[in-house]
């Protein structure tokens, strides 16, 4: 028997096909062109900053809920985990990879997602960047039930896709809270009537529900629900490092968004702690 009659004696779940190359191949050119283009786009190269973008409406400064400076760093690791996971879908091995068969057209579309946000973002329609970065969310969100139900085959895979996807949906998540909130203020409609303050609470507020939802469903993949923790906890204590200091200073928005933060660092391991001991490393 030839190595081409063992290929085809496989079942065709785990047999390597002509579309599984040809998605590996789109996926690995489509990820570096799409994080190439979303990098120029954020100013690395030059150009304009997405801070100073729109008048600024994106800035550190421009609403009580926008993370400081240094919190648009994560986009760093982000990307690197981006690349990775492109390059490791690529490799002969993982032709038929479940996991890779069920996520990486997704991931793909996130990144393309994310780009077309930046460029959104440049033009100034800052409405639409909201529902651009809406459509990403979901996505991501598809991503992640999707990791959630199929288990990873190991610590470099688990690296690649889990991490990155946790990484990347816990930022975009809080990413989406200050262009949520960008966008009114921009447009002179203001906190709706709460007061920027109150509006910020809820916000922020908003971001910590929105941690603790993302940590009970991905319980059982405790690397992708502590990304997700980490990367939420990063964004959100930003926002308040932000507001304690800086020219834009609210105390209570501040606080607040220190304990969301708290809330998002701590959720991953309260919600795998309270599943059945039996099941906890499954």
């Amino acid at each position: 028997m030839n190595s081409g009659d063992a290929a085809s004696d496989l079942p065709p779940e785990t047999a390597v096909t002509t579309r599984d190359r040809v998605r590996q191949g789109i996926v690995l050119v489509g990820a570096l062109l799409a994080v190439a283009g979303a990098a120029w786009g954020s100013g690395a190269f030059g150009g304009t900053a997405i801070q100073d973008a729109a008048d600024g409406a994106l800035s550190a400064t421009a609403t009580p809920v926008a993370p400081d400076g240094p919190a648009f760093s994560i986009w760093s690791v982000v990307y690197l985990g981006l690349v990775a996971f492109a390059v490791y879908q690529v490799l002969p091995a993982q032709g038929a990879n479940p996991r890779l068969r069920a996520v990486s057209w997704w991931v793909l579309a996130s990144m393309l997602l994310n780009a077309a946000w930046i460029g959104v973002v440049q033009a100034g329609w800052l409405w639409a960047s909201v529902v651009v970065i809406g459509a990403l969310v979901a996505v991501l969100a598809v991503v992640l039930v999707r990791l959630v139900r199929i288990p990873a085959s190991g610590v470099v895979e688990a690296a690649v896709t889990d991490v990155t996807t946790g990484l990347y949906l816990g930022w975009v998540s809080v990413a989406t809270l200050a262009d949520v909130a960008a966008a009114p203020t921009a447009s002179d409609v203001g906190e709706l009537g709460l007061g920027a303050s109150a509006w910020g609470v809820v916000v922020v507020a908003a971001g910590a529900v929105l941690s603790v939802a993302y940590a009970v469903f991905a319980a059982p993949r405790p690397v992708v629900a502590i990304s997700i923790g980490l990367a939420m906890a990063w964004g959100l204590g930003w926002i308040s490092a932000g507001r304690f200091g800086g020219p834009l200073v609210d105390e209570t928005v501040a606080v607040a968004a220190a304990i969301a933060a708290a809330v998002a660092l701590v959720a991953p391991f309260v919600a795998w702690l309270g599943r059945p001991r039996e099941v906890r490393g499954h």
